[in-house]
């Protein structure tokens, strides 16, 4: 269905009887909206940026987008400012971008949203339409609204403690003891301030495949795949997550890959979507309100 959203004329939606996905169309591939019907979305938009189109300056916008590691300030920020190739189907949207041309690399989003499930399956798809071989990993970033805070797990507890279990990347401006950082024994959360004090940012290793985002009662997760034994970017990183007194955002990576010229690579998530969440920002509550809820959408994906 196309609807107006957030200045932009020619959105499209996809719903079902509980929550909705919207997605720009004008610019893009961005989902700007994430949320149940008639209620907050999850996802933070920039109301500077709202209904913007065109021009050749890179701007947030809000909502999830799709990039390519690692990062490099010439080829990452290539302004999704054009309108994208739309295929919709009745539960489905595919969203594919103008090929850059500082890269040679399409871009592309499908979305699945569940009928009868909070739950919406996002495939990233990054391909190489340009002459030479190239580098890269898919990089799926998800800003989202204001007040809440980032949950990643830690790794299992079950191995050696004379074991290294994973890596931690941060960069010049991560500062440990910033009030925003829990460094708990179970999971490392990160919480978004207005008032904080600049970026804070990390990546980590998470070999449990997901991470999640609370705010005022809605509980947010994306799962992944984690693939033991790749190599990932910023030195290890499957999973990054920043925040800036204006935003937060959970990202997931895909391992670094050769791509040909002709060959794509693809990265998915699965997002549920939950309201009524008690979760506080401690160990002991994140493990009785969050990972049931986990452990449960796994279980269920596994028999469909």
């Amino acid at each position: 269905m196309e609807v107006e959203y957030g200045g932009w004329k020619h959105c499209r939606r996809l719903a079902n009887d509980e929550i909705e996905v919207i997605a720009t169309t004008e610019v893009g591939p961005r989902i700007i909206r994430l949320g149940f019907i008639g209620e907050p979305n999850v996802f933070g938009e920039s109301k500077e940026d709202a209904g913007r189109t065109g021009g050749d300056v890179w701007r947030i916008y809000g909502g999830h987008r799709l990039w390519h590691a690692p990062e490099n300030r010439l080829r990452t920020y290539w302004p999704d400012n054009v309108p994208v190739r739309v295929e919709a189907g009745r539960d489905s949207l595919t969203l594919s971008q103008e090929i850059e041309q500082t890269t040679g690399i399409e871009k592309t989003i499908e979305l699945r949203l569940w009928p009868h499930d909070n739950r919406v399956t996002v495939v990233h798809r990054l391909r190489n339409r340009g002459l030479w071989p190239i580098e890269t990993a898919p990089w799926a970033l998800s800003v989202m609204t204001m007040n809440g805070f980032a949950i990643v797990p830690q790794p299992p507890a079950d191995i050696p403690q004379e074991t290294a279990v994973a890596p931690m990347a941060y960069w010049t401006y991560t500062d440990m003891s910033d009030p925003r950082w829990r460094w708990g024994r179970r999971y490392v959360t990160l919480r978004q301030d207005p008032s904080g004090a600049g970026p804070q940012k990390i990546g980590l290793g998470c070999p449990h495949g997901w991470l999640a985002y609370a705010v005022a009662g809605y509980l947010f997760v994306s799962l992944f795949d984690y693939q033991h034994g790749a190599t990932y970017p910023d030195y290890g990183s499957s999973v990054e997550i920043y925040t800036s007194p204006e935003m937060l955002e959970v990202e997931t990576l895909g391992p670094m890959t050769r791509l040909e010229p002709g060959q794509s690579v693809e990265h998915k998530e699965e997002w549920l979507l939950f309201r009524g969440v008690p979760v506080a920002n401690d160990d002991d509550s994140i493990t009785a309100e969050v990972l049931p809820r986990v452990e449960a959408a796994r279980a269920s994906h596994r028999s469909t």
